[in-house]
């Protein structure tokens, strides 16, 4: 028979941990405001495209390089028109779709095969590590936008392609990452009395280890993200990512440089747009630093009941 205590009492805990996370967050009010902005950011990208997909790419050569803040053809034109009378502001929540989408692409897969080599290499025996790590160097020995360049000279740019490339030079960060927390956490004592009680290697090292290193992955994986984000911004100003008709932030502000001096409006909005997001996951994973952190989370707790 159930306890009746102890089912309340897990009700209250699954109930408490959104309000725990609430709290945590609004302790760091720089925090806060970064997850509105990035949560807004990201209903764009989901929801934009279906919305404002034909708006955004419907010319209207009479709004062409249409200054901001006048109303005088809609809302939409609230930020200006591009050098085809194309609205900005759905231009750039359009564009929030493939930013968002070749940068967490990148990084989601990054994570996952980085994470795997560096648990196989920090649990494995020596010779396997020491290969893994040596597929690690070689990596890192190129800078990384140098090898996107290289790779995406020879190959179609697209988002897949910009994913892939993206993806294998951030790969060593989280290896590398992952090994050095796997060599530490795998002599801790909970890890020598799973292996004394019998338990598998399987179930050490994604029972036992992985849960203690994810949140330190997890953190450089935001922080990742903004790197990302800039780095295919670079590869499209460059022209050699993604390609009209697709549009990227970076894209819109390659297209708008030769602009400048006439048209300042059509590099500086997705430059800012660029400028906020990354700012914001870079908030946010200065937040999560502390708030994963057992030892250093006190000083969200306490501030939190401060504002209170």
């Amino acid at each position: 028979m159930v306890n009746p205590t102890f089912e309340s009492e897990q009700k209250a805990n699954a109930v408490s941990a959104p309000m725990r996370v609430l709290r945590l967050l609004w302790a760091d009010k720089f925090a806060f405001v970064a997850v509105l902005f990035l949560i807004v950011i990201f209903a764009f990208a989901i929801f934009g495209p279906a919305l404002l997909g034909d708006v955004a790419a419907k010319t209207n050569l009479r709004a062409r390089n249409a200054a901001p803040f006048v109303l005088d053809r809609g809302f939409l034109y609230i930020l200006g028109g591009d050098a085809l009378g194309r609205p900005l502001l759905a231009r750039i929540i359009v564009a929030a779709q493939n930013t968002m989408v070749i940068a967490a692409g990148a990084v989601s897969a990054s994570l996952v095969i980085g994470t795997m080599l560096g648990l196989v290499a920090g649990y494995a025996g020596r010779w396997t590590g020491e290969i893994v790590m040596r597929l690690a160097d070689v990596i890192m020995s190129f800078p990384s936008l140098l090898l996107a360049v290289i790779v995406l000279y020879m190959l179609e740019p697209s988002i897949a392609n910009l994913v892939l490339v993206l993806a294998i030079t951030r790969i060593p960060i989280y290896l590398r990452t992952t090994r050095a927390e796997m060599l530490e956490v795998r002599e801790r004592m909970f890890v020598q009395a799973a292996r004394v009680m019998g338990a598998s290697n399987i179930r050490i090292v994604f029972r036992h280890i992985l849960p203690v290193i994810l949140p330190t992955l997890l953190t450089i994986g935001t922080l990742d993200f903004a790197f990302v984000m800039l780095a295919e911004s670079a590869l499209s100003f460059l022209g050699i990512g993604i390609q009209p008709p697709e549009i990227t932030w970076g894209l819109m502000v390659s297209q708008g440089r030769q602009y400048l001096t006439s048209a300042w409006w059509l590099a500086f909005w997705p430059g800012l747009a660029i400028i906020l997001t990354t700012m914001s996951l870079n908030l946010l994973s200065s937040w999560m630093r502390i708030a994963l952190n057992p030892t250093q989370r006190w000083r969200l707790e306490t501030g939190g009941k401060k504002n209170d």
